[in-house]
């Protein structure tokens, strides 16, 4: 047996496509983090649903906490502006799975409701199902992922899960605030940086997401990823060079 497990906090927008979307599943483990909005209203209507309230962490550590409350010892991840589609869940639900097994698929992303194929966002390949007893997300506050330990194998699925991540360039934005906030709070005093290091990041980051992934074909949309993938990389080591400032 599969259970669900989702962390979320004021994810009104998509938690119903969600949470619908994994009607097969008999158990989806909710943790909220401090919802204000509708999120915990509208998870309410799922029968299938069972809702924990908990402190936000940082990623790793909160994915691993709501994996920890799941009856079952198989867990998929699934955030908060995913979308399982019939054809991925009935493959999971299909499988014969193997504990010495991390299970992979692929992801679409959407920018308000455009599919993006270039800056990297297609097809990103992520871990998600994995059982709890042999392996875990990692403890990175952000971009966390499961960890394949030693004699453990990586097996894709052909299906692929949708993601809605951001409907404007404001989410954008406020993502890669958050995002780069949580990167120099985890490498505090750990990394070296500067506002030299901080520009030349930005710069490759761009170059990475327009020119060598191709962002320049999905248009406008493609150019404002890639220059918010620059600035989130500008952001990251120039919060972390202030950071390391302070605590010297």
């Amino acid at each position: 047996m599969i259970s669900i497990a989702i962390i979320v906090k004021d994810g009104e927008k998509y938690i119903g496509q969600c949470l619908q979307s994994l009607a097969s599943f008999d158990e989806v483990l909710l943790m909220d983090t401090g919802s204000t909005d509708r999120t915990l209203e509208i998870a309410r209507n799922f029968g299938n649903v069972r809702i924990e309230e908990g402190e936000f962490n940082g990623f790793g550590a909160t994915k691993n906490c709501a994996a920890g409350l799941a009856r079952h010892d198989w867990i998929l991840s699934i955030d908060a502006d995913e979308v399982l589609p019939p054809e991925l869940s009935a493959e999971i639900l299909s499988l014969a799975l193997d504990d010495n097994r991390v299970y992979r698929f692929s992801r679409q992303s959407y920018y308000n409701g455009k599919f993006i194929r270039g800056c990297g966002w297609y097809p990103d390949r992520i871990l998600r199902l994995y059982h709890k007893t042999r392996t875990a997300f990692n403890d990175n506050d952000v971009h966390e992922s499961v960890m394949v330990k030693e004699g453990m194998a990586v097996a894709d699925l052909s299906g692929t899960l949708k993601h809605y991540p951001y409907d404007n360039a404001g989410s954008l934005v406020a993502k890669l605030q958050f995002y780069s906030t949580l990167f120099a709070e985890q490498n505090q005093g750990r990394l070296q940086a500067s506002p030299l290091k901080a520009v030349a990041h930005g710069l490759g980051a761009f170059l990475k997401g327009y020119v060598i992934r191709k962002g320049f074909l999905d248009g406008y949309e493609g150019f404002h990823i890639a220059f918010c993938q620059g600035l989130a990389a500008y952001m990251k080591y120039i919060k972390l060079y202030e950071a390391n400032r302070k605590s010297r």
